[in-house]
């Protein structure tokens, strides 16, 4: 299977898992691990389909046009770093609290714990990794 394959394939599963995510911590209710801010989902969610659309701007755009200048391709990778990022906070929520006034940990109804959440964001840093390998390369 060819790199740009791999990329683009890469690049549908990353669409996936900003909409998941919003989907799945958007709702209200839900108390403990399951809430997440809203300014961070909202970073998350914002960024996810900037880096998205930028990202596949990018990679359709013929190479000798300015939609396919590498600078378009450098801020791509530099909103799916900052995605890659939220999305590793949002996933730190999993992390066991202490303390007299913690709240118990609530699970929810799609994975029954951090699960799903886990595979998505830690495949997220692989996917942005090899984004970024890909474009390092001249494989994109």
């Amino acid at each position: 299977m060819s790199t740009e394959v791999i990329v683009y394939v890469l690049t549908a599963l990353a669409a996936v898992v900003v909409v998941l995510t919003r989907v799945r911590l958007g709702r209200d209710g839900g108390a403990g691990h399951v809430r997440v801010g809203p300014v961070l989902l909202g970073v998350h969610t914002v960024v996810g389909v900037l880096a998205i659309a930028t990202w596949l701007v990018f990679l359709l755009a013929p190479e000798d046009s300015t939609a396919g200048d590498g600078l378009v391709g450098i801020v791509a990778l530099a909103l799916w770093w900052v995605l890659t990022g939220a999305g590793l906070l949002i996933l730190s929520r999993w992390l066991p609290s202490q303390g007299r006034h913690s709240s118990a940990t609530a699970e929810d109804g799609w994975s029954e714990g951090p699960g799903l959440s886990i595979l998505a964001h830690v495949g997220m840093l692989v996917g942005v990794a090899v984004f970024t390998w890909a474009y390092v390369t001249a494989a994109v």
